[in-house]
């Protein structure tokens, strides 16, 4: 009897429900009922806790189009995962135990970086585990695409092309601001779908005379209005220059809302324009997987049980060039997967006129 476990760890997005119904119907068609598959609820707390249950063939039906988690999820800093919290919880001797007494052969863990760390650290305590890449921001290494990615691209550029019509007939400038702390993808693909004229990232840090001069160019064409797609960990260039614990406590002390509401005030004193500012926010995580997430959040879950047949753990399932590959963990954990500076997708942003503002 095969015993499984899976938890989903950190923020939500699209196609977490595909991916666990993925793992499910190929665990079930891999081992038929030499299998029993158990859900960690509310992601690593569950498992610190002993928070699980057995589920039911039922359990993973119709949930393949649902946004969302049907296990729960929630976010355990991985600074704090060897602290010792006020209740005198040893996190890591929780977990340990908590997978011992499931007796699992096991866990499937889905997640984003910070769950990749605390998962390569359950790998080298002893445990059995093989993740799952999903973020909306796909900043994952090792990994061409995590799931939620593409979901979250959809949106983004959706409301930007909205956004198209107000700016267009007010004359207006517009900045949307998409999520992403210190990668620039998903602002990068939703500016060039959405048909942004500045793309601000964490990646590339923006001046704001490099900023205005591209709305006062575009005045001068006779463009009455502007969409600045602007990522939420976008950052200037003399922020860019800051030490680090000197760049925080400037941030902390922002007056403003986020970087957005920022640029908004500044190049509204220095041009004297009318700028307006709009945040998705968490709707670009919710709703239903986009048939690419659903895929490949299928592929992955599929992929995994093929690990377990294999018993090929200390791995995340991978995309690379088109194939699904497993990539060791200790290869994966501790690294971002930054927008460099030299892709190819801002050349081509460059070469049709898209500013990134600096």
């Amino acid at each position: 009897m095969k015993r499984v476990g899976i938890l989903t760890s950190g923020g939500d997005c699209q196609g977490l429900n595909a991916a666990i119904r993925g793992i499910a119907k190929s665990l079930y068609a891999k081992f038929g009922g030499g299998v029993e598959i158990y859900g960690i609820q509310d992601g690593y707390r569950g498992l610190i806790y002993g928070s699980f249950k057995k589920m039911k063939r039922e359990d993973f039906s119709g949930i393949l189009t649902l946004g969302g988690t049907i296990l729960g999820t929630s976010r355990q800093p991985f600074k704090q995962i060897r602290v010792i919290d006020s209740s005198s919880v040893d996190k890591v001797k929780n977990m340990k135990s908590n997978y011992k007494r499931l007796k699992l052969d096991c866990l499937i863990i889905l997640g984003g970086n910070g769950t990749h760390k605390t998962a390569n650290l359950l790998s080298e305590e002893g445990l059995n585990v093989i993740t799952l890449p999903k973020t909306i921001d796909n900043d994952i290494w090792n990994t061409d695409m995590t799931f939620g990615f593409s979901s979250a691209v959809e949106i983004a550029s959706h409301v930007i092309d909205c956004i198209h019509t107000t700016a267009t007939s007010h004359g207006r400038v517009f900045i949307v601001e998409v999520m992403g702390h210190k990668a620039g993808w998903l602002t990068l693909q939703a500016g060039i779908a959405g048909g942004a004229d500045v793309i601000i990232i964490p990646e590339i840090p923006y001046s704001i005379d490099s900023v205005i001069n591209s709305l006062e160019e575009r005045n001068k064409q006779g463009k009455r209005f502007s969409i600045l797609a602007v990522a939420e960990g976008a950052l200037s260039a003399e922020e860019a220059r800051m030490p680090k614990k000197a760049f925080k406590s400037e941030r902390s002390a922002m007056a403003y809302p986020s970087i957005s509401y920022r640029l908004a005030d500044e190049i509204g004193k220095k041009t004297g324009r009318e700028i307006r500012v709009t945040v998705p926010g968490h709707f670009q995580r919710g709703g239903s997987p986009c048939p690419y997430d659903r895929i490949l959040a299928t592929r992955f879950g599929a992929a995994a049980t093929g690990l377990i047949a294999e018993e090929k753990y200390g791995c995340m399932v991978g995309l690379k060039s088109g194939h699904i590959v497993p990539v060791p963990l200790k290869d994966v954990a501790g690294r971002l997967k930054t927008v460099p500076s030299d892709c190819e997708l801002i050349k081509t942003a460059r070469d049709i006129g898209i500013s990134f503002g600096d």
